[in-house]
């Protein structure tokens, strides 16, 4: 009868033993989330001008000149942020496809925090300018805020749930696996208040705007899996 190594015999007399010691787990996968209303606090609008002219070099000094009066409009509002934004030109051809003339369009594109300072800047630059959007939305270092504090709102859930999960299974404890993270921001379409006159002089500024932000919904999810103990 051949001999058996004395390795292999005492992990045939022990492994009952260890394995009779080793805790059994159940694998479970859960998820949480905790959502909030954030009020939107960031404006964002863009205005445009767009002119023709038969002369190409004409065309585009006049719309410069039309963007830097905006830009310097803009420098006695310290809480609005001003900026130009793409500036073209493009042919215009007759009915025979031959030139005959020029068009060009330039943007401005606004942004702040102060409503009521915006509204007042958007209303003098309908003077020479036509707003084409108005948005609202949760600024970057709101969100982010917000977003912390909901992320230990949703850990603290998803441990309460497996707390709860670890009750009702009867378990003698659990230990976590695996657990991810998600975000998402859910803006409901707001209407936007935009007072328009039937004529306007191009000098006039159209009368001064309130704006509401509205608000969006911030949802974190926390997903993970635990495995029980029994």
């Amino acid at each position: 009868m051949p001999k058996l190594p004395i390795a292999f015999v005492l992990f045939a007399l022990v492994n009952p033993l260890y394995a009779a010691d080793t805790p059994i787990y159940q694998r479970i996968d859960f998820q949480t989330e905790v959502d909030k209303e954030i009020t939107n606090d960031l404006l964002t609008a863009s205005l445009s001008v767009e002119l023709n002219n038969k002369n190409p070099a004409l065309l585009a000094k006049e719309l410069t000149t039309i963007t830097n009066d905006a830009l310097k409009m803009g420098t006695a509002y310290n809480t609005v942020k001003l900026t130009s934004g793409n500036q073209q030109t493009y042919p215009i051809y007759n009915d025979k496809n031959k030139l005959d003339g020029w068009r060009g369009r330039a943007e401005i594109m606004v942004s702040s925090k102060d409503f009521k300072a915006a509204g007042e800047l958007i209303s003098q630059l309908q003077s020479k300018l036509q707003l084409n959007n108005l948005n609202f939305s949760v600024a970057p270092e709101t969100r982010r805020s917000a977003e912390n504090q909901l992320i230990s709102e949703a850990v603290a859930a998803f441990r309460t749930r497996a707390d709860s999960i670890k009750t009702a299974w009867n378990a003698k404890s659990y230990k976590l696996v695996q657990m991810n993270l998600g975000t998402s921001n859910n803006q409901p379409p707001h209407p936007m208040y935009m007072v328009r006159a039937a004529k306007m002089d191009m000098m006039e500024a159209a009368p001064a705007a309130e704006y509401s932000g509205g608000q969006s919904r911030l949802n974190v999810q926390v997903s993970g899996s635990i495995e029980l103990e029994n």
